[in-house]
């Protein structure tokens, strides 16, 4: 039973205004087996030991390297990129601006 790995670069979490930690490729197992709800305590496990595996690789060649190497299914995730405007805080007092400015 091989499990597919997913290539991927995380993106940036809600709590960072940085990129920070996006620049590397990770490689995770996939979940093969659904987690279950231990019915005394309420923790949530799984079977899956290779869910617990996470690598991280400089570039993406050096993940799918690995993955070929080592004969492993994979999925690669492209990263979308955020779309950023330029704005800058003195456009507000532009003499030509399109919209007067209000509060």
């Amino acid at each position: 039973m091989n499990m597919v790995a997913r290539i991927y670069r995380p993106a940036k979490t809600a709590m960072q205004s940085g990129k920070a930690k996006t620049d590397a490729w990770l490689l995770e197992y996939e979940p093969e087996v659904a987690r279950k709800i231990e019915p005394l305590m309420g923790y949530t496990s799984s079977r899956d030991m290779k869910s617990q595996i996470r690598m991280s690789f400089e570039n993406l060649e050096e993940a799918l390297a690995y993955a070929q190497k080592y004969g492993i299914p994979y999925r690669i995730q492209e990263p979308k990129e955020a779309n950023r405007r330029k704005v800058s805080y003195t456009d507000n007092f532009r003499y030509d601006r399109q919209q007067p400015w209000t509060h």
